[in-house]
């Protein structure tokens, strides 16, 4: 434990970072997991909703500073490409 009050603070408010950062990493995995599903399903339309679910949960991620921009930018690149691989073939 902290001998120093604003220490003990600071702990308590990493702590509910950490939480806060830990439940919007998992919303991003499971937006992405469902694209994965409805693509494996072969459900065109319903993939391409999962695929806008997923987009908007990486941003939403992004803006707060939970992910990096260039790991954001590379994951609905990844989705995005493997949506229009299953479309097109």
């Amino acid at each position: 434990m902290p001998n120093i009050r604003s220490a003990a603070k600071r702990a308590r408010q990493t702590e509910k970072r950490e939480l806060r950062n830990k439940r919007t990493k998992s919303l991003v995995k499971s937006s992405i997991r469902n694209f994965e599903e409805a693509l494996q399903l072969g459900d065109e339309e319903e993939a391409k909703n999962r695929l806008y679910q997923a987009v908007r949960q990486i941003d939403k991620a992004a803006a707060k500073g939970i992910l990096h921009k260039n790991n954001a930018a590379r994951k609905k690149s990844s989705l995005s490409r493997r949506f229009n691989q299953k479309a097109s073939g």
